[in-house]
């Protein structure tokens, strides 16, 4: 059996005459943190979002677990163990931390209409289950404290802690990080590269991560990704990138001289 959880075979997603992917295709081991870079507009978040459900490629096969989940929408891909953080924060602002989370369990809940019109000890049960799990996730990113608060009052930097741990209470096995270090200053990406970290190996992870802080993919990523016009330039380890003439000229509009 393949070792890969995650892959696109010869994937494609127009807009119109948009190719936001073109063709592309790539596997992610398991439990391995594969990075995403590219320039503004090279389809990284379009990636995202079909694995996600969100769309429905134009064309190509969408692979996890070695099933084909291209006509899947985003509830069922979520319950099936992908979930996802956003580039901009989406979290319910005048709800409680809580149950921003317990929403985002509601995908996979097993009871029924009328267990809850009942309100039957099958129901009880699983909902004291959701709670117990949600604010075991909330303790371990250190947010037990908030779980009554109303996430709107937070700081950016615990909003952003929030949206992953609401990502992490639906229980997945890959878990996609959009930019999660936008807005942060150094000392909060500083942390979050030890979050990203500590989540892979305490949930048994394997992590997809679009972000354009280089300093932090570089530093924890086992394989990167660089996307251009929505196909791929370029994959391999963190040192191989950092030093690929193809890469530095996107980046940088020069090659490397070494």
């Amino acid at each position: 059996m393949s070792n890969y959880i995650v892959s696109f075979n010869d994937v494609s997603m127009y807009f119109g005459g948009i190719k936001a992917v073109d063709s592309l295709s790539f596997s992610v081991e398991k439990d391995r943190i594969f990075g995403i870079i590219g320039p503004n507009g090279a389809g990284k978040t379009t990636v995202f979002n079909v694995l996600s459900g969100m769309y429905i490629p134009s064309g190509g096969e969408v692979y996890y677990r070695e099933k084909v989940i291209n006509q899947l929408p985003p509830h069922e891909v979520t319950a099936a163990g992908i979930a996802r953080t956003f580039q901009n924060i989406r979290l319910f602002e005048q709800q409680s931390v809580l149950d921003n989370l317990k929403v985002a369990r509601y995908s996979q809940i097993q009871y029924k209409l009328w267990d809850v019109f009942l309100d039957t000890r099958k129901k009880n049960k699983e909902e004291k289950a959701i709670t117990a799990d949600c604010i075991g996730v909330l303790d371990y990113l250190g947010l037990a404290d908030k779980a009554d608060v109303k996430t709107g009052s937070l700081p950016y930097g615990e909003q952003r802690r929030v949206e992953i741990a609401r990502a992490l209470s639906c229980k997945p096995e890959v878990l996609l990080l959009d930019e999660p270090a936008a807005g942060m200053n150094p000392a909060e990406i500083d942390a979050l590269n030890e979050l990203i970290v500590n989540i892979r190996k305490h949930f048994s992870l394997t992590i997809l991560l679009v972000e354009h802080q280089m300093r932090l993919v570089m530093e924890i990523s086992d394989e990167i990704m660089v996307m251009n016009f929505g196909k791929k330039m370029a994959l391999g380890d963190p040192a191989s990138i950092r030093n690929n003439d193809d890469v530095l000229e996107a980046y940088l509009g020069r090659v490397n001289t070494k």
